[in-house]
């Protein structure tokens, strides 16, 4: 057991449903990883865990696990939401095809991710988090503690993959987000990371996000007066239920506003899939400690922003 620790946790929202798949992700996590380094996991549900689930995922963990409720405040439609008007538009979004479009437990879920996970009381002595969803794929042997890493370092946000936002479900989020910054300019650094959001300085959003189902970050960044503005201020416009805004593009633009590139780090060394996309490392050390076909990296794709975030200036 390794003794040198960050105080730090695995987040799992899920649902008691998804057993199976997450049994699967925490064996292949705890074979990987933390068999080695015992963090402890906390895992979330909007409605109660069953005493199956409890013993059927702690039963697999090395170490403490923590079963937590959702309050339904962060789990519902907020006062100033209007319901009949959000019914409406999620309904024609559906009947456009576009993904999730009729799907209010998963706007719920952008929400929550988004603004409140961070808030649980189970989370409140931690100060790093790596998020995991069920049915994920960790493919490579972790030989060292990503926790310590962002904490020796400075890092505040890690990812693995990143890629294209389906545009239909973010229409007005830069808009409000435009108008978040010339309302709050004193929470905008000039070193920031706006040219890996934008191709033009801002003015548009290119729709590039690290894929918020990975990510290993520090709950400060979440905490800081600059996030929870800009988190309220998208939650009272209402675009979580008006239109679809998810968690991943929400946090990559807050990353994009608030941090610089020393900040943020790719870890290109964990082979990590969530389908259909995957993350597998090229580097033949690497591969040793892998279960992963490299040639199908998705990196540096079509649709993937990895080369624009290898582009980016310091």
């Amino acid at each position: 057991m390794n003794t040198t620790r960050a105080k730090a946790a695995f987040v799992i929202l899920t649902r008691n449903s998804e057993l199976d798949a997450l049994r699967n992700t925490i064996h292949q996590l705890e074979s990987r990883f933390n068999k080695k380094f015992n963090y402890p996991y906390v895992f979330l549900n909007d409605v109660p865990f069953t005493e199956e689930f409890i013993e059927l995922t702690s039963g697999l963990c090395s170490s403490k696990t923590h079963y937590g409720l959702i309050p339904k405040e962060h789990w519902s439609y907020p006062d100033w939401v209007d319901v009949e008007k959000a019914d409406k538009l999620r309904h024609e979004m559906g009947e456009a095809h576009i993904l999730y479009g009729d799907n209010l437990s998963y706007r719920h879920m952008c929400r929550f991710e988004s603004g409140f996970f961070y808030r649980h009381p189970l989370m409140q002595d931690y100060e790093y988090y790596w998020r995991v969803e069920p049915g994920v794929e960790f493919l490579c042997d972790i030989d060292y503690d990503p926790f310590l890493f962002m904490k020796e370092n400075k890092k505040q946000y890690g990812w693995t993959l990143s890629l294209i936002e389906y545009e239909s479900t973010i229409r007005t989020l830069w808009n409000t987000t435009k108008a978040f910054m010339k309302e709050y300019p004193q929470h905008i650094p000039k070193n920031n990371l706006i040219d890996f959001i934008s191709d033009n300085g801002g003015e548009d959003y290119n729709l590039c996000h690290f894929w918020s189902n990975f990510e290993i970050a520090d709950l400060n960044f979440l905490r800081s007066p600059a996030y929870s503005a800009y988190f309220d201020y998208l939650d009272r416009a209402g675009g979580f239920f008006y239109e679809r805004w998810g968690d991943a593009p929400v946090h990559s633009i807050a990353v994009g506003m608030f941090l610089n590139k020393s900040q943020v780090h790719f870890f290109e060394d964990i082979g990590y899939r969530h389908n259909p996309f995957m993350h597998c490392p090229i580097t033949k050390e690497t591969q040793r400690k892998c279960h992963c076909d490299a040639a199908e990296n998705f990196d540096f794709t079509e649709y993937s922003c990895t080369k624009r975030w290898v582009d980016t200036k310091e």
